[in-house]
């Protein structure tokens, strides 16, 4: 059972840096992509990034390019999401979600099969 462990969250000042990492436990991931999702509070989970696992073929949020880099280790089984010039409105729970096969539709969550449980991203103005 492949399970997804997100690490990293934290407060950060706004203009900050911050790396999420999620970490594959259970098995190596053999899926199509993984991506993160953010979720603020009152409000619908929405997409940030997506990496295909094999090309690192990479798909942002268009609130987040130029400031957020995403990129896989495959031996470490786990992905990263550098986060920079970090915004209050960057505030939510982050999620890393890992998708089985090609969806097109990459930046619906209902594409990706496995979820990690979230970590807290607080940006303070």
């Amino acid at each position: 059972q492949v399970q997804l462990v997100e690490s990293g969250g934290g407060l950060v000042q706004a203009g900050g840096s911050l790396t999420l990492s999620c970490t594959v436990s259970g098995g190596t991931f053999s899926g199509f992509a993984m991506g993160w999702f953010r979720q603020a509070p009152g409000k619908e989970r929405e997409f940030v990034v997506r990496i295909t696992w094999n090309l690192e073929s990479t798909y942002y949020a268009d609130s987040v390019e130029g400031r957020f880099f995403v990129s896989r280790d495959r031996a470490k089984n786990t992905m990263y999401l550098q986060m920079n010039s970090l915004k209050f409105e960057d505030t939510a729970v982050y999620y890393c979600a890992g998708m089985r096969y090609y969806n097109q539709m990459v930046r619906d969550a209902g594409a990706y099969d496995y979820w990690g449980q979230g970590t807290q991203v607080t940006v303070s103005s």
